[in-house]
């Protein structure tokens, strides 16, 4: 599976972006996804996830509400809508695939192990 994440830029807080990730290979529509970030200075850490269908959603406690993962499995692709962006959000953004095999959510965001380049997200005024 090869992942490539676009769609990130600078936005004003309050405003939106809507990033895409676009996987190849067979077990891509089979496999859970998930969105991380990491910003300057601080750890990687899990923003969403979904699992192969796009049916069930996981999200960090943060960015609940705010955020929504989808994907359409017929083109590949699994977006974040990110609303009611803040400058904590400021992040570079990756996307992760791995087996869906209904552990825990954070199980299986341990367990992604096919990893895109990330897209950078900075908010601020």
């Amino acid at each position: 599976v090869q992942l490539q994440a676009s769609g990130g830029g600078w936005v004003q807080p309050g405003g939106s972006l809507r990033l895409a990730c676009a996987g190849s290979g067979r077990s891509f529509g089979t496999s859970a996804v998930g969105w991380f970030r990491q910003a300057p200075g601080k750890e990687r850490e899990y923003v969403a996830a979904t699992n192969w269908s796009g049916s069930i959603s996981f999200y960090r406690d943060s960015v609940r509400g705010r955020f929504t993962i989808s994907r359409d499995n017929a083109k590949n692709t699994v977006f974040l809508e990110m609303n009611g962006l803040r400058p904590e959000d400021t992040a570079v953004y990756f996307c992760a695939a791995g087996p869906d095999s209904g552990n825990s959510w954070l199980d299986t965001l341990e367990a992604m192990k096919y990893w895109g380049k990330g897209t950078q997200v900075t908010v601020s005024s």
